[in-house]
């Protein structure tokens, strides 16, 4: 790999608002990041353009004994995303599939109830969204979110990650009015080669990060 690498997470938010600084001080501009990992990018590209930080919570739908593999991915709001490439090749019947998304919904749901702490999901409506996580793959869990989000009616919604393949962040264009993927490595391995530190963030990361954004939106 003769490309960068980003120290951690931090550093890959830094890097990626950069690539976002046409939308910095937009006063519709709402940025939303995917749990866990994508707190952490889009504390620091919420922080830079001078934008409010929530989340969208989506799960990853693992092919059973696979877990790493993604078959698909679910959203808050009921919304549901089937790789049918995926599923077809290794011949997984509709079954399967209902009980992993049952056992996800329960997590998303608890996610749902301990990161808001009673707070409502934020309006999207009319509103310039940047959509964040920390690296896409197949960008499965991402085009989840996007679907959810569309549902909603943003004026605008990118999507931005700090690393994805090439073929990712293409396909993304079908979902989402802007891409930016700061880096676009090939061959791509898998996100976390592209961190010296991917150390998993923890509940209380999430909670600590999402707490000091809104601190600092009080104090502009």
């Amino acid at each position: 790999m003769d490309q960068a690498r980003f120290r951690d997470r931090f550093e890959a938010g830094r890097h990626l608002a950069q690539a976002l600084k046409r939308y910095a001080g937009n006063p519709n501009l709402l940025v939303l990041a995917l749990p866990r990992g994508g707190v952490p990018v889009g504390y620091e590209v919420a922080r830079a353009l001078h934008a409010p930080l929530d989340i969208i919570l989506v799960r990853k739908l693992g092919v059973p004994g696979h877990e790493e593999l993604a078959m698909g991915a679910i959203a808050s709001g009921g919304v549901r995303i089937v790789s049918e490439d995926v599923t077809a090749m290794l011949g997984i019947p509709d079954r399967v599939i209902a009980t992993v998304a049952a056992a996800e919904e329960k997590e998303l749901e608890r996610r749902e109830r301990l990161y808001r702490d009673a707070r409502p999901s934020p309006n999207v409506q009319g509103r310039v969204v940047i959509l964040v996580d920390d690296g896409l793959a197949t960008g499965a869990t991402m085009r989840a979110a996007a679907a959810a989000l569309q549902t909603q009616g943003p004026e605008w919604l990118v999507v931005a990650v700090p690393v994805a393949p090439p073929e990712t962040c293409q396909a993304l264009r079908a979902v989402a009015d802007d891409v930016v993927c700061a880096l676009s490595p090939e061959p791509f391995v898998a996100v976390g080669a592209w961190y010296d530190d991917f150390t998993q963030i923890s509940d209380d990361e999430v909670r600590t990060l999402l707490q000091r954004a809104a601190e600092e939106q009080v104090g502009v």
